[in-house]
């Protein structure tokens, strides 16, 4: 079983269907609109644009664990993404992340070692995957890491299908 076989609902509602994104590079990131790192929208929406003709998305997984930083609705959330940093990327139903009520496609992914040596729950807000086009989870980043630095691109970079 990869990542990409976990079913997860879509923010809009209805079925995310990550079994489309098989065969492309896919980061995965927990987002949250009323967080010190959420600029880090603008940097994922070029990454987005950038590598997707090359078989690649971001999926943005808001998540609501973190001091109530992600509390909108579906629509409040997709208005605030769209609107203030022009998000395009797909994004899934608000998602617990840690506990015992962690959706298990996070189940799948905090068994990911880091370059740091960090395995296990997600620290914060905008923990990064990056999930290989044959699913496997091909590298983690910490919530602080940019997503367009050099780590992040040289590993996009080297998993991308295209």
């Amino acid at each position: 079983m990869s990542a990409l076989d976990i079913e997860i609902d879509a923010l809009a509602g209805g079925p995310a269907q990550l079994a489309q994104y098989k065969g492309s590079a896919v980061l995965i990131v927990n987002v949250a609109s009323r967080c010190g790192l959420t600029p880090q929208y603008a940097a994922l929406e070029r990454l987005q644009q950038h590598y997707a003709p090359r078989g690649f998305t971001v999926l943005g997984v808001p998540c609501n664990q973190f001091m109530g930083q992600e509390p909108g609705t579906p629509e409040e959330i997709a208005t605030f993404c769209s609107t203030t940093y022009g998000t395009t990327f797909p994004m899934t139903q608000k998602t617990d992340v840690n506990g015992d009520s962690r959706h298990p496609l996070y189940s799948e992914l905090v068994g990911t070692t880091d370059a740091d040596g960090y395995s296990g729950d997600i620290r914060w807000n905008f923990e990064k995957f990056l999930i290989a086009p044959d699913g496997t989870v091909a590298a983690r980043f910490a919530p602080q890491t940019e997503p367009e630095a050099a780590e992040v691109t040289k590993a996009i970079e080297a998993v991308l299908p295209n």
